[in-house]
């Protein structure tokens, strides 16, 4: 089962939230299958912008822990038809037009998850369901994931 990851994974795992948050986040990344996880090129985008701004980091210490990031796992482009599609999810739920890319990437690639703290927990569109990896309870589809 493939699974997308939203830019707030990351960006705990980054330390952004603290030490605590960057264990969990890091502990959830390992028990993934590694070979299903992939990052749509949006949340590459937003983890630069998150990095640089809110944790201060050097641009260019940001772009090596991009990089690391693009050397573990598949990075999703963002076509045309995927932001057609993502404009389409925004108007018909309100999503916010950078989340509704991410999700419509995820979509488009065939997850079945999309892992984020962002968005509505279960909410699902074309196949992909949100799951937030951070709940006490992990949805089940995540827990069935997990190792």
């Amino acid at each position: 089962m493939r699974i997308a990851l939203d830019t707030n994974v990351l960006a705990y795992a980054e330390g952004v939230n603290g030490e605590a948050m960057r264990q969990r986040a890091l502990d959830l990344i390992s028990r993934l299958p590694r070979d299903e996880v992939v990052l749509p090129v949006q949340v590459l985008g937003e983890l630069f912008s998150v990095l640089t701004r809110k944790a201060a980091r050097p641009r260019a210490a940001t772009r090596a822990a991009i990089l690391s990031w693009c050397d573990a796992f598949s990075v999703l482009g963002t076509s045309a038809a995927v932001m057609l599609a993502a404009m389409d999810l925004a108007a018909d739920h309100r999503l916010f037009i950078w989340d509704a890319v991410i999700f419509a990437c995820a979509a488009e690639s065939a997850c079945r998850l999309l892992l984020s703290q962002d968005l509505q927990e279960g909410f699902t569109w074309r196949g992909v369901t949100v799951a937030d990896p951070f709940l006490p309870t992990p949805h089940p589809l995540l827990a069935g994931l997990l190792r």
